[in-house]
Formats: structure tokens, C-alpha cells, sequence
């Protein structure tokens, strides 16, 4: 039971709202006396900036300068904490760390805004370690367009810029995720990049009708093509965990509903498509929160092996199908 997370807000937690705390001692849902308990392989850490925070601060610019804050910040405890976690930039220095019985690190970028227009900044993240871009959030960006409750934004995908940054993820090695994305950038995503795509942490429409989840359609297309999908802890985005007729208003995260998303994804889309993406200290709870930290995970692996779900199926969603795609796009 090794764990890979695709999708923390621990970073932004730590830095913008407790501003105080560390990886080993926080109020966070993430850390490392916790994810040593979960038995975490490896953490993706995204370095989140919200631009009415830097409205301001000189905008995308601002919030640049933060995530580049962000990724000195996780280096500096990495190496703080180096017998404990260690960053990693590719599958085979995951595989490192695991030989030195570390966690692994891996740096993200959520809000691909922060490129502001400028290509070179795909190479400056990725030299600084970042491995994986969530192309927007909840602002249109010089890449595209996101989910929206407007039919017309959704519809919208990515602009000329966003076509040619996907095409330099790929030759760089940097995983394209297209949660938060509009559905018609998510059908551009799948047109023109060449590796697997991931949607970090997104569920499924079929079970709660929000626009940041996946559709039956997107998920097998998304299956299809390599990718995977992370489920996302927040009530929100799961619903009640039964079939939605109309739009899904619960706010509790509960295992029921985590489960009811996990199972759909593999019918939909095969046990080689579901991974785990929390969401973890990026939402705030409005309600039941049944797995409050990533020390507890193991009552999702419980109720998914009650639910039928085979050993061997859990090891790949706990973390195999996300390292399958790491050794295609990562190296």
C-alpha cells in the first residue's frame, strides 16, 4: 500500500493562510509524521496562486514571483528534513528516494497563468523542478479557458498560446493536467498533446453534475489516451455518491461518495484509470469530513476492498496507474 497523491494545497496552506508551520509540524492534512503513516510513496505539491490575490501586485506577475517563493520553500524543507523527504524529478529519482526509505516530492504549478504569455517560462519551471502544470484554475489565462456554469465559456478551449505550451510540455517532460480546465479546453488538451494526460483531481459528472468534473465521455477518452483521473476529497465535487438527476449540492466528504466516484471511474474507464488526487488543504470543510488527513487513507482502502475492488486494483490506483504515466511523460 504505497500512496501517491497527485494533488495537495500544503504549500499555499502553509505560506498564504496559516503563514507559520512546516512539513514535519502543522495544522495541515499533509505532513511528514502523516504521510509516513499513510505509507506515502510520493506527494505532489502545488505551488497555487490565486489572482484576485495579486490584483495589486502586478497580477500573473505577482503571482509568478509567489510560485517561485513556493518551489525555494518545499527545496529548503526538503533539504531540512532530507533523511525524511527528498525532491524528485522523474520516476527513477521517486524509485531513489524509495531505496533511502524517503517520501518523494514532486513540485507542481497550479494556475498555468503565471506564464503570462511568455514560453520561456515553461523552461525556468521546469529547470526549477516543477513536473506537472494545472493549465488554469478558475480564471481564463493566456492558455485557455476553465469550467464554467456558462454553456459559453465552457464550450471555449485553448488559444494559440495554450496550443503551443501543451506541444512543449510534452517535448519537455512535464505532465499536462487539465483539472479545472473547460470542457472544450479539455477536448483541445486530448487533440493536440502526444503524451498521457492526467486530470489531477477531478470526479465524475455522471455522479455529481458540477463543471469541474469529468464526464462518462471525457473519462473514456481520457482512459483511451493513457491518462488517469486523481478523485478529489471535496464534498462539493462528490455529491451524495448516487446519480445525480439534478445538480449535487452535499457538502460532506464522505467514503461512500469516495468510493461511489472510484468505482464509476472504473467502469467507465478501467481499473488502469483511477488514481488518488485530494484536494487535500485546498477546500475548506463545510461538513463531514470522513478522511480529515492523509494519516487515515486507509479507510478508503478498506471501504473500496469491502466494496470488491481486488488488491491488486487498489495497488494501481493507490499509485501504479500514476507511475505507469510517470515513466511515459517523466523519464
Amino acid at each position: 500500500m504505497k500512496l501517491i497523491d497527485m494533488h495537495c494545497d500544503t504549500l499555499w496552506k502553509l505560506m498564504d493562510v496559516d503563514k507559520g508551520g512546516n512539513l514535519a509540524e502543522n495544522h495541515c492534512s499533509v505532513s511528514i509524521p502523516f504521510m509516513k503513516e499513510a505509507g506515502t510513496k510520493a506527494q505532489f505539491f502545488a505551488c497555487f496562486t490565486c489572482l484576485r490575490d495579486f490584483e495589486n501586485e502586478g497580477g500573473y506577475e505577482g503571482c509568478y514571483g509567489r510560485v517561485k517563493e513556493m518551489i525555494t520553500y518545499l527545496m529548503e524543507q526538503t533539504e531540512r528534513y532530507s533523511k525524511q523527504i527528498g525532491l524528485a524529478k522523474s520516476f527513477s529519482q521517486m524509485q531513489e528516494n524509495v531505496g533511502e526509505g524517503k517520501v518523494s516530492a514532486f513540485l507542481t504549478v497550479e494556475e498555468g497563468g503565471v506564464l503570462n504569455g511568455k514560453q520561456e517560462r515553461l523552461y525556468e519551471l521546469y529547470d526549477k523542478g516543477i513536473r506537472l502544470m494545472t493549465l488554469m484554475w478558475n480564471y481564463e489565462n493566456c492558455i485557455g479557458y476553465p469550467n464554467s456554469r456558462n454553456g459559453d465559456v465552457m464550450r471555449k478551449g485553448l488559444k494559440p498560446f495554450g496550443i503551443e505550451a501543451v506541444r512543449r510540455m510534452d517535448d519537455l517532460g512535464m505532465l499536462v493536467d487539465v483539472s479545472h480546465a473547460s470542457d472544450g479546453t479539455f477536448w483541445d488538451v486530448l487533440k493536440y498533446s502526444r503524451k498521457p494526460v492526467v486530470a489531477s483531481h477531478s470526479n465524475c459528472r455522471m455522479l455529481c453534475n458540477h463543471p469541474r468534473n469529468l464526464t462518462d465521455e471525457m473519462i473514456r477518452s481520457l482512459a483511451q489516451t493513457g491518462g488517469v483521473a486523481g478523485i478529489n476529497f471535496y464534498g462539493v465535487f462528490l455529491g451524495t455518491g448516487k446519480m445525480a438527476e439534478a445538480e449535487a449540492v452535499g457538502q460532506d466528504s464522505t467514503i461512500e461518495a469516495m468510493t461511489a466516484h472510484i468505482l464509476h471511474m472504473i467502469r467507465v474507464g478501467g481499473s488502469g484509470f483511477p488514481a488518488i488526487g485530494t484536494d487535500f488543504d485546498g477546500f475548506d470543510a463545510e461538513g463531514i469530513v470522513e478522511i480529515p488527513d492523509v494519516s487515515k487513507m486507509e479507510r478508503l482502502w478498506e471501504a473500496l476492498k469491502r466494496a470488491g475492488v481486488p488488491e491488486g486494483e487498489l495497488d494501481q490506483i493507490w499509485g501504479g496507474n500514476v507511475e505507469r504515466v510517470m515513466r511515459e511523460v517523466l523519464g
